[in-house]
């Protein structure tokens, strides 16, 4: 992953797609519009920490799962942000 931001898009597609929900879905349960999901799952955008907090509980997941998934992912490819 070339950044932090599109590690955590990748992550919430990843999640997303686990769960079984589409992007209309995720967007109804979190209160986020469909667009800017999609957006977060290209990665041309970084969300704020309320925005991704209300996603993972979108998900019915802790925040810190998303980060930390996205984080490693980040570490392994050698690129993480500062």
């Amino acid at each position: 992953m070339a950044n932090l931001h599109r590690a955590f898009g990748f992550v919430l597609r990843s999640r997303r797609k686990l769960a079984g929900l589409s992007q209309e879905a995720l967007a109804a349960r979190s209160g986020i519009h469909r667009t800017y999901i999609s957006a977060v799952e290209l990665g041309k955008v970084r969300l704020g920490l309320e925005a991704a907090k209300q996603l993972a509980d979108g998900l019915g997941i802790p925040l810190a799962v998303l980060v930390d998934e996205a984080e490693n992912l980040s570490f392994q490819s050698g690129e993480a942000d500062s």
